[in-house]
């Protein structure tokens, strides 16, 4: 590639993988990211049959990667999808509920990479209580189970 300038000194570079070893997953244009927010990088898992995390919310954008397993996943608004492993998710965080992320199999774990901005003192997770689910329910996709 011409267009890009060496700083090796003139010495060949050990291999040229680099130039081909991006695949990009995921892009997406977060509607805010919170002033003075951090990133937090956590690994998820749930074992085989396991319903995953309540219905909870992020305070700042979050963006994910399923790592080994199936994720059910479902955010309000959306129709819950089956993610594989390879696949990539992202939600907006703010005031949007996220159903679902537990295990869509009983025989193998999920496992999952989420990177989450992260609004300065708020925790990154909180659960949404039964009283505000109910006040909510005409923001969740029709459910066909």
């Amino acid at each position: 590639m011409s267009d890009i300038e060496s700083t090796t000194g003139g010495h060949k570079p050990r291999s040229n993988a680099w130039q081909s070893a991006i695949t990009v997953v995921q892009e997406a244009e977060p509607p805010f990211i919170p002033s003075g927010a951090h990133a937090m990088t956590i690994v998820v898992e749930f074992p085989p049959g396991d319903p995953g995390t309540p219905p909870h919310r992020h305070p700042g954008p979050a963006f994910g990667y399923v790592l080994d397993g199936e994720m059910v996943f479902e955010l309000e608004g959306e129709p819950v999808r089956v993610l594989q492993a390879g696949e990539a998710f992202w939600e907006p965080g703010g005031d949007v509920i996220h159903y679902q992320d537990g295990n869509n199999r009983d025989d193998i774990p999920v496992r999952f990479t989420v990177t989450m901005l992260c609004e300065p003192g708020k925790p990154m997770l909180t659960l949404v209580d039964e009283d505000e689910l109910v006040r909510r329910r005409n923001r969740r996709a029709p459910r066909t189970d």
